[in-house]
């Protein structure tokens, strides 16, 4: 059996990261004690980035990232742990969670843990980490729901496993052949349709026929309007929220990683928005 260049390239370049991050932390322990962000340290393994390719990806020294991985009470500029975080595919409240609870208010926002610009610069990571995390509800009420089967590699399979465990799969969708449907392709005029979307999560729901604990609904007629709207998909007490603005299609949206910290909040409002919507669904077929 032979090997390609890249494969073989590939192979060593992990290889010679997790070496090099190895040896870095054998002396982080002699020097500053135990190692105290080891999630740091796993994140930058399996991106295979050693300290000196992720410095050079955010615009510090090798020796910053050390002291970063070495202590993880050092928590670096904000814009700094977004472009680290950026480079190694992780939210930053798995990297710096004490960083980030600090950042949230007191207030009402408190269950704001998260704000991107496009609902696209959410990590994919973030997905599946919340996916994976959920023990009793995993609700996806996009009109579509089509790129989470893209984004999450053999979805069909883990929702399987989730439902058999005991968590309560959902899926709200948006009728097909609704006028709301077709109202929204006219506005978005782009060539993979709204009704082909929903068709192709059809298709991969069909994989799940007949899996107790799976359930799938489209939106009433008169609900349309209110669900191609906002999209909500909630993970236990943890929900990604994306308001649709008027002509921009869902990875264009701005997007709101909530989580539950007190009764009638935020996060709340947003899931009792779903549940109506889902209370008058009908079976889709």
């Amino acid at each position: 059996m032979s090997i390609d260049g890249r494969g073989a390239q590939d192979t060593t370049q992990s290889r010679y990261s997790q070496a090099v991050l190895a040896v870095m932390f054998k002396k982080a322990q002699t020097s500053w004690g135990p190692l105290l962000n080891n999630e740091l340290r796993q994140a930058m393994a399996e991106a295979r980035l050693t300290p000196r390719q992720l410095a050079g990806r955010i615009g510090v020294t090798p020796k910053t990232v050390e002291r970063w991985v070495a202590d993880a009470s050092l928590v670096p500029h904000q814009k700094n742990q977004t472009d680290a975080c950026a480079a190694l595919g992780v939210d930053e409240q798995v990297i710096w969670p004490n960083a980030v609870r600090a950042a949230i208010k007191t207030g009402p926002d408190r269950e704001v843990l998260a704000t991107y610009p496009y609902r696209s610069a959410c990590p994919r990571s973030v997905w599946g980490q919340l996916i994976e995390g959920s023990e009793k509800e995993i609700f996806l009420a996009g009109y579509t729901n089509y790129f989470v089967w893209l984004e999450q590699p053999e979805l069909h399979r883990t929702l399987r496993r989730k439902a058999e465990s005991g968590c309560r799969v959902r899926f709200l969708l948006g009728d097909p052949e609704s006028e709301t449907t077709s109202q929204r392709e006219r506005i978005e005029d782009v060539a993979l349709t709204v009704s082909t979307r929903i068709r192709i999560t059809l298709e991969n729901l069909a994989k799940l026929s007949g899996v107790e604990g799976v359930e799938v609904r489209f939106s009433s007629a008169d609900d349309g309007a209110n669900h191609v709207g906002l999209s909500v998909f909630r993970f236990d007490n943890d929900a990604l929220v994306t308001p649709h603005l008027a002509r921009v299609v869902g990875h264009d949206s701005p997007m709101l990683h909530l989580r539950k910290c007190q009764a009638r909040g935020i996060f709340d409002r947003f899931a009792d928005h779903a549940e109506e919507l889902w209370s008058r669904g009908v079976e889709a077929s």
